[in-house]
């Protein structure tokens, strides 16, 4: 060989592999594979954990919504039969049909004031279920929210 052959022959190194090096930096790898899925892993608990706590809460305001609205409606009907039956009560005991004419133009002003009553409270009670009903996913929500502006 030519004396520039030898040189670049003497020249040229080749890493060497270090198995012991290799074996820390794959460790060291996994370790933190492990470590972030076991904080997404806890992350997600938590979410899914607030967010059973948030349906089972809501399906309680629900019921107890659902059952405030029949109990409001089984009063209306119970009033609205009542004032009916009054109502037919006293027509039959008329006298005169300026009588029945007059007792029929209140019974109609009754029922429309009471109607507009009963609307009312029936909007009320709606909205302030609806309220309730969201709260829960409303909390939920502010509350991931809060912790993503954190992170």
């Amino acid at each position: 060989m030519n004396k520039a052959a030898t040189k670049t022959a003497e020249t040229i190194e080749f890493p060497t592999f270090d198995a012991e090096k290799a074996t820390d930096q794959f460790r060291a790898f996994a370790e933190k594979g492990v470590e972030q899925s076991k904080e997404a892993y806890a992350k997600l608990k938590t979410g899914a954990e607030s967010a059973q706590k948030a349906i089972e809460s809501t399906l309680e305001t629900a019921k107890a919504a659902g059952s405030e609205f029949s109990l409001k409606s089984i009063a209306a009907a119970r009033a609205n039969t009542e004032a009916g039956f009054s109502h037919l009560e006293a027509l039959i005991g008329a006298k005169s049909l300026s009588e029945i004419i007059e007792l029929q133009t209140s019974f109609m002003r009754k029922s429309v004031e009471t109607a507009v009553e009963q609307a009312k409270d029936f909007q009320a009670a709606s909205t302030k279920a609806a309220e309730e009903v969201s709260r829960p996913f409303k909390d939920v929500f502010e509350k991931s929210v809060k912790e993503l502006k954190i992170a």
